[in-house]
């Protein structure tokens, strides 16, 4: 999970708002900016980020470096979490298939790093392809006027094979994830076709599916470590889910 920056806020404060989600430590918003905690990968974060918008992606946060306080700093992105989106456009074949076509134009900029000497949140996965997202999902999608405009929370990027992200995102916005809602009469098998094809790869649906479920074994394992640490027990059930 994100910290889900521009779904809802749930409460503010005289420093800023404190916008929902924050799983990683708390995130603020202060006028056009949100600050989040920083550490050792945050320099290959905002390099990330910076790279990116150098080579023409848009709609995704611009690095600020740190802030007085020591925060990593990046600029807000306008509009609405698309998990939060009504039903019509959170699944409608527009937007699956403009964040296939996202994700590809983020994994072919982030290219020129995957053999940086940078220190990354989460460790690199075989083969490096390209610098993963790690969390390219419904919950990171920003929409603004029915159309996706960009993407948030870059902050547990690290290099990977492309599959990885796809799967994940198949998982989300195909979707397959139980706590989807409103999913009554899609057909995923097409929208799985539709999603592959947006970002032009030789996977398989199979192939897409088994790195899935490698993955959501995986999220299992951090979500549940995540639990022992905070104590929550929300995030024991989003790891049974």
């Amino acid at each position: 999970m994100s910290e889900a920056a521009n779904a809802s806020r749930s409460a503010t404060s005289g420093v800023g708002e404190v916008l929902a989600g924050g799983n990683m430590g708390e995130v603020l918003r202060i006028g056009d900016t949100v600050r989040r905690p920083a550490g050792e990968w945050t320099p290959a974060v905002q390099r990330l980020l910076a790279l990116l918008r150098e080579s023409g992606v848009v709609g995704i946060p611009e690095p600020l470096g740190l802030d007085e306080r020591g925060r990593e700093m990046l600029s807000f992105v306008e509009g609405e979490n698309l998990a939060a989106a009504d039903p019509e456009l959170l699944w409608s074949e527009r937007v699956l298939v403009d964040a296939g076509r996202l994700l590809k134009r983020i994994h072919d900029a982030s290219v020129p790093l995957t053999g940086a000497d940078l220190v990354w949140r989460t460790a690199a996965r075989e083969p490096v392809e390209v610098v993963c997202h790690n969390d390219f999902a419904t919950y990171n999608l920003i929409v603004r006027d029915d159309e996706l405009v960009g993407a948030i929370d870059f902050d547990l990027a690290s290099p990977g094979p492309r599959i990885w992200d796809l799967a994940y995102l198949a998982y989300r916005i195909v979707p397959y994830a139980a706590d989807a809602p409103d999913t009554d009469g899609l057909d995923r098998a097409a929208r799985l076709r539709s999603l592959l094809d947006a970002y032009g790869t030789d996977a398989s649906p199979r192939q897409v599916l088994a790195v899935a479920a490698e993955r959501l074994d995986e999220l299992e394992a951090f979500t549940r470590d995540r639990a022992a640490e905070t104590g929550r027990a929300d995030l024991l059930e989003h790891a049974a889910m």
